[in-house]
């Protein structure tokens, strides 16, 4: 079933009925080719809630009868910020497609010393225009209730004050090796949190930036004995919060 995106005030649930507006309308009707009376998902992308519609009427706009409200939490229990340092060419862009099939909250992109990536402020906000539609795409092919937010570029220092208002924030880093220790951290978490985590570009996190984390007592963590590329290491922590969280509510 396909699932769209609308604002909430084009959902009125006292009147059983949905429009959908913009882009959307010409892919319904001339790209799906879908036609009255079929069934699609509608989300607000803000409260989790699936709207369930048919489509009554194909014009301007698509107006859809609202059929029911689906209610399970198809969202993780919690609201996870992957503080990500920019990666070369095109890789930010598979990173956010994964992490929002994963379940990410947020998307932070963070100018590290180590990238080698080089954005100015032009660059930078049609960046983001790009990384925001890709996105809402992901979340519309996973079905997430939610559309996940990429945030404009920010440098370590910036990244830093936005992780101290979360309830738990770590770093993988290769230098750390107690595995044990990485895995009583991910223990603690607990549904109903959120949840930061720094990636380092290609050539990791640079030992000053360490020392930043250090001294806001962000934990450090280790990913295992290999090696892991940049585009690799945030999936691996999203799979391991997925399977941690899941079912805990």
């Amino acid at each position: 079933m396909y699932q769209f995106f609308v604002e909430p005030s084009q959902i009125n649930v006292s009147t059983k009925r949905v429009v959908i507006e913009g882009s959307d309308v010409n892919h319904i009707k001339n790209v799906l080719r879908m036609h009255s009376g079929e069934e699609i998902a509608v989300s607000n992308g803000t409260d989790g809630k699936e709207y369930r519609c048919q489509i009554r009427n194909l014009g301007d706009t698509i107006e859809c009868e609202l059929l029911f409200i689906k209610e399970d939490a198809v969202e993780l229990p919690a609201k996870i910020y992957l503080f990500q340092g920019l990666p070369k060419g095109d890789k930010m862009e598979t990173i956010i497609q994964k992490a929002v099939e994963l379940g990410v909250y947020c998307v932070v992109p963070v100018s590290m010393k180590r990238c080698v990536m080089k954005l100015d402020e032009k660059k930078a906000k049609n960046k983001i225009t790009r990384y925001n539609a890709i996105a809402e795409a992901a979340a519309k092919q996973s079905k997430r209730a939610v559309i996940p937010q990429v945030e404009n570029v920010c440098n370590v220092k910036e990244a830093i004050n936005i992780a101290r208002g979360l309830d738990v924030v770590f770093v993988p880093y290769e230098m750390a090796e107690d595995m044990t220790k990485t895995r009583e951290i991910m223990e603690t978490i607990k549904p109903g949190q959120s949840i930061g985590f720094f990636v380092g570009p290609e050539g990791g996190i640079a030992p000053e930036e360490i020392q930043l984390f250090e001294a806001e007592q962000f934990e450090e963590i280790t990913l295992g004995k290999r090696i892991l590329r940049t585009e690799t290491a945030g999936m691996t922590v999203l799979s391991w919060l997925v399977y941690l969280l899941e079912g805990k509510e």
